[in-house]
């Protein structure tokens, strides 16, 4: 056996067992200098199929763990608990009256700011002025010109003269994050608030989702978060970004003095990624934690979705409306959109697999593979505690491509295709962003989604599709099958447990289970929700075989070719026993 002896300088420790073995122990940039020296034995050995095998511990990083194209071949196994973690640790905590307040640690030479915080493993929450969602105020009345949203007194009265104060905006199927700039007493019982730039332009400028005004009251809800006024209850948290201090009133039976407090530090952990010509290919991951990632986006230039998270750059209606061709409805507005950032990220990749991977404690999605995608699988994975979306496969639209246009690239490289994510768990995820899903594809091809068990999720299940309109595109030959969806729509409704958007030709819908919706009671129609949902454009689709405890379905603006064949509670309890994960 060849023995691979690093000086300290080199922070890890890992030695070859054999040819194709590297064996790691945690420490900084461990991950890093076994990939390299995996180069090194391709390079200098001709060996192609490495193993790096990842003893028990802690992997704490300083920026993502890159893999490229020269790591093909590669699979890295975690041996025992394996964590590669975004986060830092917070020690020092001094108590002050019924607060215990810490230094925000150094990060990278840089005090840290950060949106979460995690207190023995579990999520505290960032001060805000609800405990009970249900006791949200709603807001009052809206003027897009001058771009402000007039809201109850009571509701601002504490935050008046707060700094960083951020209103969090119940939307239809979103939810929007805005920073407030102003409050203005108007005198009786409401209040003006302005917003800061950009997301109080591109806000109030889109004009879906929008804040509702209704008829019967139920107005658009909201809830304020991230001032010092609002840090009132057990289990919340505030910043002070100026003062470089943290400020945490404890949960009962927490001990400060030795609690594990941990805030993320790390965006994205591990990117695996080539170039169109080039891939990153045969890659595996198996038996890792991925953990602890940040989002700061919204901190800095808010947040306005168009749907599931991925949030808008520009937007804006359309007076008078484009009349679409192909029998598509008329178009109202134009969108653009950004994509938000994941744990784990792979773009121009061939047979990329995560197996018996666990993601939890992040920020925004979980993993992503994006574009040139051309197989893999993402298999018996548990996704747990996440701001935004578990999963999300294939292209969104973004900067330059128009959110409503058919997406039908000249290479059809760039189609993420053969993608199968199969036998997950997806649970607590959506937590902070309500408008994203469990899974999210959008212009995908040839992939398969089944017997994933999704359930506690803030909006839908599973999102298919893209583009609302029924013209040709990338999409096609998808399946949905047997998949287990449960306890979804915790808080947003014009949801489903599975719903599709845009023209699939060839897309199978077989054999899903969705049962148990919540009902909350802020939404502003009640009484919009579904068990299964085409959306605007859904075409080419055969949904059948799939159990809901009734018909309670929607088929808005479809386009042709869509088959709907035994759907509801008449399905045989043979197809209901077979949902969910199949476990080995």
């Amino acid at each position: 056996m060849k023995k691979l002896i690093f000086t300290a300088m080199s922070l890890a420790s890992f030695a070859v067992a054999s040819a194709k073995d590297i064996v790691v122990q945690p420490s900084d940039y461990a991950i890093e200098n076994a990939l390299q020296e995996a180069r090194k034995e391709r390079l200098l050995n001709g060996e192609n199929d490495i193993t790096i095998k990842l003893t028990e511990g802690t992997y704490r990083l300083h920026q993502p763990i890159y893999v490229r194209p020269e790591d093909s071949g590669t699979t890295i196994v975690g041996e025992g608990k394996v964590i590669v973690s975004g986060g830092v640790k917070i020690s020092g905590w001094k108590r002050q009256g019924k607060l215990w307040v810490a230094d925000v640690p150094q990060f990278n030479g840089r005090p840290l700011e950060f949106r979460q915080m995690w207190v023995n493993g579990k999520k505290a929450v960032r001060a805000r002025d609800v405990d009970d969602f249900e006791k949200m105020h709603r807001i009052i009345n809206i003027d897009k010109q001058k771009e402000v949203l007039y809201v109850p007194a009571a509701a601002v009265k504490k935050i008046q003269n707060a700094k960083d104060a951020e209103m969090v905006l119940h939307e239809m199927w979103c939810v929007a994050n805005l920073r407030i700039r102003e409050v203005k007493m108007m005198g009786g019982d409401s209040a003006a608030v302005y917003f800061h730039q950009p997301e109080s332009h591109i806000h109030f400028m889109h004009p879906w989702p929008t804040p509702m005004i209704t008829t019967d009251g139920h107005n658009s809800a909201f809830y304020i978060t991230g001032s010092r006024e609002l840090l009132d209850t057990e289990g919340e948290w505030w910043l002070d970004r100026k003062a470089e201090k943290v400020y945490y009133m404890p949960r009962e039976g927490e001990q400060m003095q030795t609690a594990d407090v941990e805030v993320p530090a790390v965006e994205t952990l591990l990117k695996v990624e080539g170039t169109p010509d080039r891939r990153a290919a045969d890659i595996t991951f198996r038996g890792i934690t991925f953990s602890h990632t940040t989002w700061l986006r919204p901190s800095f230039e808010g947040h306005a979705p168009l749907q599931a998270g991925m949030f808008m750059t520009e937007a804006y209606k359309l007076r008078p409306q484009y009349v679409r061709p192909n029998g598509d409805h008329k178009l109202d507005n134009q969108g653009w959109t950004g994509r938000p950032a994941s744990a784990v990220y792979v773009n121009c990749a061939d047979n990329v697999n995560f197996r018996n991977c666990t993601f939890e404690h992040i920020a925004s999605t979980a993993i992503d593979y994006h574009q040139y995608i051309k197989g893999g699988a993402i298999e018996y994975c548990r996704i747990q505690d996440a701001g935004g979306n578990g999963i999300v496969a294939g292209h969104f639209g973004d900067y330059t491509h128009e959110a409503h246009l058919p997406y039908d690239p000249y290479d059809t490289r760039e189609i993420c295709r053969g993608l199968n994510i199969s036998n997950n768990t997806i649970t607590d995820v959506t937590n902070e962003d309500w408008g994203c899903v469990g899974i999210a594809a959008g212009y995908v091809r040839d992939i398969v989604i089944s017997h994933n068990e999704i359930s506690e999720i803030s909006y839908t299940g599973i999102s298919m599709g893209w583009g609302w309109n029924q013209q040709p595109c990338a999409m096609a030959n998808n399946k949905v099958l047997a998949n287990l969806i449960h306890h979804y729509a915790r808080h947003m409704y014009d949801t489903a447990g599975i719903y599709t958007l845009g023209a699939q030709p060839h897309t199978l819908i077989e054999g899903n289970v969705v049962r148990d919706i919540y009902t909350p009671g802020y939404a502003h129609d009640p009484h919009h929700w579904f068990y299964l949902y085409t959306d605007e454009g859904s075409s080419g689709i055969m949904m059948k075989n799939n159990w809901t405890p009734s018909e309670k379905f929607l088929k808005n603006s479809n386009g042709p070719g869509n088959t709907w064949e035994n759907n509801g509670p008449m399905v045989s309890d043979s197809i209901k026993s077979q949902a969910g994960v199949v476990w080995l």
